[in-house]
């Protein structure tokens, strides 16, 4: 099984694809380098394989190589950087708590 992130800016969202098929993207909303981070969808045939959780930690990565900054309003994507702590400091200092992590 091959999986990959990447970015499509036309649809304003980070894809990950499961030997080159969609399985499911998180959506963002970019004002310069902050990424507003509001949903993250994962296609039903690909649940329960953690593809949720390679989709957003793919995207927090390309998200850091860009020298940006995370606002992560869906509920999803502060739960998997509680689990990968290595992205916390994507999230402002001064919005951590708001968004638990």
């Amino acid at each position: 099984m091959t999986t990959v992130v990447t970015d499509n800016p036309r649809s304003h969202r980070f894809e990950i694809t499961v030997d080159d098929e969609l399985a499911g993207y998180v959506d963002y909303r970019a004002d310069g380098s902050e990424y507003a981070l509001p949903h993250t969808r994962v296609l039903p045939a690909f649940e329960g394989r953690g593809i949720g959780s390679e989709l957003v930690v793919g995207a927090l990565e390309q998200i850091r190589e860009r020298g940006g900054s995370v606002l992560p309003y869906c509920p999803f994507v502060p739960k998997v950087i509680r689990d990968h702590p290595e992205y916390t400091d994507l999230v402002p200092a001064d919005r951590r708590a708001e968004f638990g992590v």
